[in-house]
């Protein structure tokens, strides 16, 4: 039966994109929480300093001192902070979403493909597109963001970034084309 290797790829697929929910919590968040933390403690060292009055650098250049230490710290923390939560957001935006996703739309496009009767040749081409624009897509960023493999995060920045993309439109494109030629509401069997 066309579109059950869609389906099984489909489950299969969004169990690895949706695991990374937990991934994330268990392997990044401390940074983030550990970062967030220096970042008040810092932040409250330079309010502490403003509030005390020791912002009169002309009369005392050791509280000028201070006050630049206090403050480069602060900013530095604040940067941190910041760049800790980069991973998170690259995770999150990337695989997770766009995986989960295209793991549900394998599904979807798997289920669709045993209700219509057209061609076998277009029914396994439309088939082999999902899961290619799929691999091709939330796969590659994948490898790029939670495996950290280089080549992968080339691609995602090349002309070939696209591919997966395209690939994704055009199988939602023929399943479309292909619910209006021969959509049946039993079940046919190859």
């Amino acid at each position: 039966m066309i579109g059950k290797k869609n389906i099984a790829f489909g489950f299969i697929y969004f169990v690895f994109t949706a695991a990374l929910g937990p991934y994330m919590i268990v392997t990044e968040f401390d940074a983030v929480n550990e970062a967030q933390v220096l970042k008040q403690t810092k932040l409250s060292a330079l309010q502490e300093i403003a509030s005390n009055g020791y912002l009169d650098a002309e009369l005392n250049p050791l509280n000028a001192q201070q006050l630049a230490q206090t403050n480069t710290g602060a900013v530095l923390a604040l940067s941190a902070s910041l760049n800790s939560r980069g991973r998170v957001d690259a995770i999150k935006s990337g695989p997770h979403a766009h995986g989960n996703l295209e793991a549900m739309l394998n599904i979807l496009a798997g289920v669709v493909l045993c209700f219509l009767a057209v061609p076998i040749w277009f029914k396994k081409s439309i088939s082999w597109i999902f899961i290619a624009g799929a691999i091709l897509h939330s796969g590659i960023w994948y490898l790029a963001a939670v495996l950290q493999m280089p080549w992968a995060g080339a691609w995602l920045t090349g002309p070939l970034a696209v591919v997966g993309p395209i690939l994704v439109l055009a199988g939602l494109a023929m399943i479309g084309i292909a619910t209006i030629m021969g959509f049946r509401g039993e079940l046919v069997r190859d």
